[in-house]
């Protein structure tokens, strides 16, 4: 095992650092770019009026990206990173029944509600807003 740790340690710490700056640049992004009502209203059905082969192509790439990014956040978790940040932008990306309310179980904690705001008010954005 530690044989294997010391050929792979490169990779790991390599992979490690990518995931970190990354999520660090583009987490914050994501998040600032979000509309603030995105929580409070109806889930949009801006995919049904796509070509249906589209449509299916965009669902799932759409689905692996967001797995993808589950992954890398779970792996933040022990790993340098933004863990819960990326875990639930990955969760905002993917598309699965009782999402919406998995999404409003994280953003209502309180730590991660005030992270949520603070990377807004740092872009200029307004707070998000929730339903009661």
């Amino acid at each position: 095992m530690l044989d294997w740790l010391r050929e792979h340690l490169w990779w790991t710490f390599s992979l490690s650092l990518v995931i970190l700056v990354g999520t660090v640049v583009l987490a914050p992004l994501v998040v600032a770019r979000m509309p603030s009502d995105y929580f409070a209203r109806p889930e949009p059905g801006r995919w049904s009026r796509r070509h249906p082969l589209l449509r299916g192509a965009l669902w799932a790439g759409r689905n692996l990206l967001g797995a993808i990014l589950v992954v890398a956040g779970v792996a933040m978790l022990v790993l340098p990173g933004q863990g819960i940040l990326t875990i639930l932008i990955g969760l905002v990306v993917l598309e699965f029944p009782g999402k919406r309310d998995l999404e409003l179980r994280l953003v209502r904690r309180p730590r991660v509600r005030r992270a949520l705001d603070w990377i807004r008010a740092r872009a200029k954005r307004p707070p998000l807003v929730l339903p009661d």
